[in-house]
Parts: C-alpha cells; structure tokens; sequence
C-alpha cells in the first residue's frame, strides 16, 4: 500500500539523545501497534552518531548531510539536542514525506515527561509519512502544524513555549552529572568540614548567626562557585550580533540554571555527608 514501512532507524546525538532513542526503541513498536507495517510488525533499530548539523540548518540541509536514502530502513529518525528555533518560536519537529525523514529536537519537547513526548512525536513522524496524520495523538494536535514543498513541521504553542524548550535544554545539560564532575571539590569541602565539626568555635558561630544569615552564606557561596564555573570554563556567551542577543539569553541562562541545581545538588549531598559524620563521631552531650 503506498506509504507502507516496516523498519524505522533512530539516530541519536551522543548522550541524553542516544539514552532515549535506546528506550524509545523498546516502547515505539507496541506504540505502533495502530499503524499496519508492511510485513505485520515494525523494526526499530538505534544507531549513535554526531553530524556537524548547525541549529539554524533547514531540514533540507540535514537531510543532505545524514542521507537517509542511503540507509535500508523505511523511515529515518533524527533525535538531536540542539534547540531548534523558528525566529522565537521552539521548532519541536520537522518531517520530510519525500524522503520519509524526522527530525525531532530534544529541548523543544520540554524538561518532564520526556520520553513519552518524544515517543508521541515519533509516533506522528511515522503517520505523516504513511498519510494517516488523522490518527496523531491528541497531545500532538495541540502544536501548530504547517506545509510547505513536502515538509511538515510543527512548532510549540506560543504559550509557555520558551520556558519549555529553557527546560528541555537543561534536561539536556544533565545538571545532576555536575556534582560528579566536581567530585574532588566535594572531598576537599567534606573533608575540611569534617574537621570543623571537632572545633567548638564553628558550633558557636553557626549558633550566633542564626538561620538567616546561614542561609545568606550558602547562597552567597553558591553564587561565588557558579561564577568562578562560568569564568573558568568560558561558559558565558556574548552575541556576535544583535540579532544573536535572543539566542545569548537562551543558552546563558540555560548556563545558569543548569549550574545552580549542580551546585544545589552538591551542597545537599555535602550536607548529608556531615550530617551522617556527626551522627556518627560526636557524642550526643
């Protein structure tokens, strides 16, 4: 029957791409199971791999670079972490029928319930290119849908929509990886608060500054570690142009979101830990 497949390929961008596309391998064909393969059920395979695709590229342009007429799978998926945008507006997907090509972007689905959006855009990559776009999801219906020259593609909702693709690019980040990549200076402060707790001064002190200006103290801190994490690794962007300025904002506070739930996580595992230590050392008097 026209538009009939059988096989679809995932191609993922190293990291949280590649980790959905691998579960999204084992839910799509049971989310399939509506739409007839050609020889009565669907294969899904998953392949990692990193294209130099720029953001801004049309999808003519990815196309041309993945070649996914040169794959033997029927349709081809792309899953890739750049935030993809339409002026201001999050592209979440773009579907080319000719060439029976998706391409999804991972921050545009949003920062909660992540697989179960990207499945559902798979879902509807899947009836665009098989001509049965009557049965997308519900969910999906909601994204304003437009074609043009054979290319489908759905854009979020103007409400919320920037805060949405803000949250799928720091799932993106993988913030709670931070705490791990600082676990040296975990130690060290473990370590130098260890200590502390044996000294009668530090009690006294915490004791005369009261809640407050404790709480001060730790924000103040984080701050400082946040800053000292932006300037040392360059992570802070400047626009080339005024026309970038809006993209600057996006990733920089992307950045700073990303690194203040690291530093949070952190802090909070550093006091769990002298927590349990003083549990464990000191004497209840």
């Amino acid at each position: 029957m026209p538009g009939a497949a059988s096989s679809i390929l995932l191609i993922a961008d190293p990291g949280v791409p590649a980790a959905i596309a691998e579960r999204l391998s084992d839910s799509l064909p049971s989310a399939l199971r509506d739409f007839a393969a050609a020889d009565g059920k669907w294969d899904v395979s998953v392949r990692r791999d990193s294209y130099p695709v720029d953001e801004h590229a049309e999808v003519l342009e990815v196309i041309h670079t993945i070649d996914p007429a040169g794959e033997p799978e029927d349709i081809v998926i792309y899953l890739t972490d750049l935030p993809r945008r339409l002026g201001t507006t999050p592209v979440i997907a773009d579907i080319s029928l000719n060439n029976r090509f998706g391409l999804i972007s991972i921050p545009g689905a949003g920062g909660v319930f992540i697989d179960r959006r990207v499945r559902k855009l798979a879902q509807t990559v899947v009836t665009e290119v098989m001509c049965q776009s009557d049965k997308q999801n519900r969910s999906v219906k909601r994204l304003t849908r437009t074609q043009e020259d054979g290319v489908v593609r759905y854009v979020a909702p103007t409400a919320l929509s920037r805060l949405h693709l803000l949250m799928g690019m720091v799932y993106a980040n993988r913030p709670w990886r931070l705490a791990a990549g600082l676990s040296k200076v975990l130690m060290a402060a473990f370590a130098t608060g260890a200590v502390s707790l044996a000294y009668p001064t530090i009690w006294q002190l915490s004791d005369t500054m009261g809640p407050w200006r404790l709480s001060v103290a730790t924000i103040l801190a984080s701050a400082a570690m946040i800053a000292w994490l932006i300037l040392n690794h360059k992570l802070w962007e400047r626009p080339p142009s005024a026309g970038e300025r809006e993209r600057a904002v996006l990733y920089n506070t992307a950045t700073v979101v990303t690194l203040t739930i690291g530093v949070a996580i952190l802090h909070i595992g550093l006091f769990i830990l002298l927590l349990l230590t003083a549990w464990w050392t000191l004497p209840p008097q």
